[in-house]
């Protein structure tokens, strides 16, 4: 009996995303609370040395307290990991049109291209091309192997695709749990900042006789600051999240479309075969 070896997929060119996206999150704290205290904290942005009276919308900013740089390192973490998500779903996705290479790829396999096909896997680069470029050898390599039945080199053909689909998705998938994070946790930062806001605005209502305006006025922006940046937040992460979520989506369908193609032509071509 012949043995066979599942082919592996070509190698991806370009760039397959950020593993160490915690030093990401890092930098992004640390752009956000230096911008917090040189910026936003500026004497500039102030009536008075007190620092108690904003003039600006920076310095009402600053007056949200500390748990604005948090948020703002949120922000900052959503935006950098959709801009990463972009550039590795760019290179997953190809050089071109997606469907119109879907299309392409099932029209060489009914008219029995295989050359062509690979043609196409090589001009298409990205993760579809890599796993049905690997899917094509394993149709060769089944064509060339004598001792088992049909059924078993679809099987087989069939596991060769999903395997190199599987090595394909971590790059896919990667990245996106963080921005699913942040969907929650930017609310809830920003509820913990209105909660502190809030505490000190009744603290000062309760500091008997008539109420310290500076201070109440001071507790009231933090809580609404926080709320808002919170708010902002969680906004950008669900678009991000959703909308990267719906690519992968897409390229996993096709990714199946042309599988499922693959494996039905190999059975329409060996109709003959036990």
């Amino acid at each position: 009996m012949a043995t066979t070896k599942t082919a592996s997929p070509k190698k991806n060119q370009g760039f397959q995303g950020v593993r160490g996206a915690f030093w990401i999150i890092i930098v992004c704290a640390i752009v956000a609370f230096i911008v917090f205290f040189t910026w936003f904290g500026h004497a500039s942005h102030f009536a008075d040395e007190s620092m108690e009276q904003p003039t600006d919308v920076w310095g009402t900013i600053f007056k949200g307290g500390i748990i604005v740089p948090v948020i703002h390192s949120l922000l900052l973490t959503v935006i950098a990991m959709s801009i990463e998500r972009w550039l590795a779903l760019k290179t997953a996705f190809g050089k071109g049109s997606l469907p119109k290479f879907v299309e392409s790829i099932k029209a060489a396999l009914n008219a029995n291209d295989f050359a062509k096909a690979k043609q196409l896997c090589d001009k298409q680069k990205g993760s579809v091309a890599n796993v049905v470029y690997a899917s094509l050898n394993a149709y060769d390599e089944m064509q060339s192997t004598s001792g088992i039945k049909k059924a078993q080199k679809v099987a087989k053909i069939q596991q060769a695709h999903e395997e190199a689909t599987q090595l394909e998705m971590p790059t896919l998938t990667m990245n996106l749990p963080i921005i699913a994070t942040i969907v929650t946790l930017g609310t809830l930062t920003g509820l913990l900042g209105t909660v502190v806001g809030m505490i000190r605005s009744f603290s000062a209502l309760s500091a008997g006789g008539g109420a310290d305006s500076a201070a109440l006025s001071q507790g009231i922006s933090e809580a609404l600051i926080n709320t808002a940046f919170g708010i902002a937040t969680s906004w950008f992460a669900v678009v991000s999240y959703n909308y990267y979520t719906n690519k992968v989506d897409k390229l996993t369908y096709a990714l199946d479309e042309v599988g499922y193609s693959i494996a039905q032509t190999y059975e329409a071509n060996h109709a003959e075969e036990a």
